[in-house]
């Protein structure tokens, strides 16, 4: 506010605007550069997704598959589980990274969340 009770300076607020625009794409960037791992069954599987939750990479011990006493069809079960628990994994730590990223730019803007941010 402009001292006496005057109007609040629009370049002022305008500069503060642009800049938590450009923090806000800052670490979206570096969100989407950040690796970010998960793991299940002890890790015999494991998921790789990026800050933003993309999944970048995934890698199957071979002894998820080497069993003697299971059929086919219930270790592609058993391994299709693993799987989408450990991208289940990853993505969970991607949305913690995510908060840490972003949550304090969102407080800055009034602390309600920012929209289409699962926050």
């Amino acid at each position: 506010m402009i001292p006496g009770g005057g109007q609040p300076d629009m370049q002022q607020l305008l500069q503060q605007a642009q800049k938590m625009q450009q923090d806000l794409a800052e670490a979206q960037q570096e969100l989407a550069e950040t690796p970010v791992e998960g793991t299940a069954g002890g890790g015999l599987v494991k998921a790789t997704v990026n800050g933003s939750g993309e999944l970048q990479g995934l890698v199957i011990d071979p002894e998820a598959v080497r069993t003697a006493d299971a059929s086919a069809e219930e270790t592609a079960e058993t391994l299709s589980d693993l799987v989408v628990a450990a991208v289940r994994d990853a993505t969970g730590a991607a949305q913690e990274l995510q908060q840490q990223k972003l949550g304090p730019l969102a407080q800055g803007l009034g602390g309600g969340g920012m929209p289409g941010l699962p926050f």
